[in-house]
C-alpha cells in the first residue's frame, strides 16, 4: 500500500529466529511481545493525529512524533464549512500541509471535505433534501473542481478525501438522511468532478460515525467505483460501553470490517479517541488490537480534550497505553509540555470566532435516538442558541467533529 512505513525486514527476520529457538514468553509478557511485533510488522499502519488544521497543526506534528517515538506519516486537516470559499481549499490550510507532505514520500495527506455550506445549519429537512438534489445535478461542481485543482497544484493530488463524514448522523447539512438516493448521487458527482482534474489521484474515504445513528450507514453507500476506503469515526461512548460492545453493536466495528471485506476495500479510522468513559486505557488497547488485526489504510486520533492523549492532560493512563502500544518508548516516560489543544485554536482570531459562532448558533439539534447514542455528541439547546464557545469542561456536550471544524475556521482568515 502506498505511503506505508518502510518495512524493518532484517529486524523481523532476526526476531522470528529468536522466537523459533526460544519460544514466546508466557503470560502478560507474551501479550506485550505480540503488541510490539504488531507495531514493527511490515503491516505497520500509517499513523496520524489531528493537531490543528493549518500551519499550527503542521508545527505540532514533529513534537508529537518526538513524544511518541514513532513515525507520524498521516497529516490530518479539515476544511471549514462556513461557506463555499472555504470548501474550495484556503491557502492557509492547504499550503502548509502540502509542504509537509512533499518533504517525505512516505507521508499521506487526509483532508475532511464538507458536502454542503454552511455545513452546520438548522435548515428544514425538505430544504436539505433539495440541496442534495441540486448537488447531484451539478450545482456545486465548480467548488469541488476548484478544490481538486488547488490540491493538484500543490502536488497533493493523491490526498485521501474524507467526503461528507458522519453522514449517518444529524450534525451536518451534507448528511444522508434527508434523501439517501440524492446523497449517493451527489457523492458520485463530486468524486467524478474531482477525479476529472488533471493530476488527480485522490482516494475517497466513506466514513460514517460508528453505529446506526439516525440512519444505517449502509443506506448511504454510493458504490464501489467511487469509494476507495471504508472508514468510521469511533469514540469511547456511550457511558459504560466496552470495546466488545463497540465491535458487536449494529453497524459497529465488526460490521464495518465485514462490509469492507465484502467490497474488497481497506478500512480506516479518520477520527478516534476517548469520550464518555473518561481515562480508559482499555479502549486504547482495544483500538490497537483491532487496528493491527485488520486491513487498515490509516488511523488518526483526535488529540484534543476530552479525546486525546498528548495535548490533553486528562487521560494519563490512556496516554501511557497509547505511547506504549503505538510508540516505541516506555509507557512511564514523562509527557513533555504540550501546546494548547487543537480545540482552543478556535479562539485565535476574533473574526474567525464570530464566523464560527454564527455557524454554531445554527447547529442542527440532536434528534431523539436510542438511549445508547442520545445527546452523546451534541450541545444543549441553550448552548446552541447562545452563540458562545462553552468553557472546556462543557465541551463534551458537543460533537467532536463540530469542535474540529470550529478549530478549522480559526485557521482561516475571513475575507472582508
Amino acid at each position: 500500500m502506498p505511503f506505508s512505513h518502510r518495512s524493518p525486514l532484517p529486524i523481523l527476520t532476526a526476531a522470528a529466529l529468536v522466537f523459533a529457538l526460544c519460544g514466546a514468553p508466557p503470560g502478560a509478557a507474551a501479550e506485550k511481545g505480540r503488541d510490539r511485533v504488531a507495531v514493527e510488522s511490515p503491516k505497520n499502519v500509517p499513523l496520524g493525529a489531528f493537531l490543528g488544521s493549518g500551519a499550527e497543526g503542521v508545527a505540532r506534528v514533529e513534537q508529537f512524533r518526538q513524544w511518541l517515538g514513532a513515525p507520524v506519516t498521516v497529516g490530518r486537516t479539515y476544511l471549514p464549512g462556513n461557506d463555499w470559499r472555504y470548501i474550495e481549499g484556503p491557502e492557509q490550510v492547504l499550503a502548509p500541509w502540502a509542504r509537509w507532505k512533499a518533504a517525505d514520500p512516505r507521508r499521506m495527506l487526509v483532508v475532511n471535505v464538507p458536502m454542503m455550506a454552511p455545513n452546520e445549519t438548522r435548515a428544514p429537512v425538505p430544504v436539505l433534501a433539495s440541496l442534495l438534489r441540486r448537488g447531484a445535478a451539478g450545482a456545486f461542481d465548480v467548488h469541488y473542481r476548484t478544490l481538486a485543482q488547488r490540491l493538484a497544484a500543490y502536488r497533493a493530488g493523491d490526498s485521501v478525501i474524507v467526503l461528507g463524514w458522519e453522514m449517518n448522523g444529524q450534525q451536518y447539512a451534507g448528511r444522508c438522511e434527508p434523501d439517501p438516493a440524492a446523497w449517493r448521487a451527489y457523492w458520485r458527482r463530486i468524486v467524478t468532478v474531482m477525479r476529472g482534474v488533471r493530476g488527480a489521484r485522490f482516494r475517497f474515504d466513506f466514513a460514517p460515525a460508528r453505529g446506526r445513528d439516525v440512519i444505517p450507514w449502509t443506506n448511504c453507500y454510493p458504490g464501489d467505483d467511487v469509494v476507495d476506503i471504508i472508514g468510521t469515526d469511533t469514540y469511547d461512548q456511550p457511558t459504560g460501553g466496552t470495546f466488545t460492545d463497540f465491535v458487536n453493536e449494529p453497524y459497529g466495528l465488526r460490521a464495518q470490517a465485514d462490509f469492507a471485506a465484502a467490497h474488497r476495500k481497506p478500512i480506516s479510522f479518520p477520527e478516534w479517541g476517548l469520550f464518555r468513559n473518561n481515562d480508559n486505557p482499555a479502549f486504547v488497547r482495544g483500538m490497537h488490537s483491532w487496528i493491527m488485526s485488520h486491513d487498515v489504510a490509516y488511523q488518526s486520533i483526535s488529540d484534543y480534550c476530552p479525546h486525546g492523549v498528548w495535548a490533553c492532560r486528562r487521560n494519563p493512563a490512556s496516554t501511557a497505553a497509547y505511547r506504549e502500544l503505538f510508540g516505541t518508548g516506555p509507557a512511564a516516560a514523562p509527557v513533555p509540555k504540550a501546546p494548547p489543544s487543537a480545540a482552543s485554536a478556535s479562539g485565535a482570531s476574533a473574526a474567525s470566532k464570530s464566523q464560527s459562532s454564527k455557524s454554531q448558533s445554527k447547529a442542527t439539534p440532536s434528534k431523539k435516538r436510542s438511549s445508547k447514542h442520545r445527546s452523546s455528541k451534541h450541545r444543549s439547546s441553550k448552548q446552541r442558541s447562545s452563540g458562545h464557545r462553552p468553557p472546556e469542561h462543557r465541551w463534551s456536550r458537543r460533537a467532536a467533529t463540530s469542535r474540529v471544524t470550529e478549530a478549522s475556521s480559526a485557521s482561516v482568515r475571513p475575507r472582508s
